[in-house]
């Protein structure tokens, strides 16, 4: 992964050429109209980030509680961009083989569009913006308000800390 620098938004755009910011720039868009107003963006990690702040989640990410507890990410690297969408992932504390059921539901859509889906666990990478399926990508950043997201994110956490007193 290429890590930016940059210490805001907007200097980080400013440092691609003018057709990779244009890409970053309509992903970005369709985040930010489908995204609950209670996250915040930011730079996070060298990438365009979207958390839940401090301010309404105190403690944090729990690797990092310095850091504000992720949610989203967007990235240009070297030969691809990378969209990271934590909710998918979230939850997969009972068995991280197992796919969350709002990844099975976000690839099934995904599908249905005839596009092809370049998938880890929450990072899709795609080459040019028509890879994307952005109407699938709004509706999936929608469906987790911070409430929502906070509750998901507890749970699986919960259900580390029971799975570690198992052992």
């Amino acid at each position: 992964m290429v890590a930016s620098k940059a210490a805001t938004v907007k200097e980080y755009l400013n440092t691609l050429p003018a057709d990779r910011r244009a890409t970053l720039d309509a992903v970005r868009q369709v985040i930010l109209d489908n995204l609950d107003p209670d996250y915040e963006e930011g730079m996070d990690y060298g990438m365009i980030c979207y958390y839940v702040p401090h301010r309404i989640y105190p403690p944090g990410y729990h690797v990092d509680p310095k850091r504000p507890l992720g949610f989203a990410a967007l990235a240009a690297q070297k030969n691809h961009y990378s969209l990271y969408l934590m909710g998918l992932y979230c939850g997969c504390g009972l068995d991280p083989k197992d796919p969350t059921p709002e990844s099975v539901r976000f690839r099934k859509e995904w599908e249905k569009t005839g596009k092809k889906l370049d998938m880890g666990k929450s990072c899709v990478r795609f080459r040019k913006l028509e890879d994307l399926a952005l109407d699938v990508l709004g509706r999936e950043i929608a469906r987790f308000p911070v409430k929502t997201y906070l509750r998901r994110y507890e749970a699986a956490l919960g259900a580390i800390a029971d799975r570690k007193k198992r052992k």
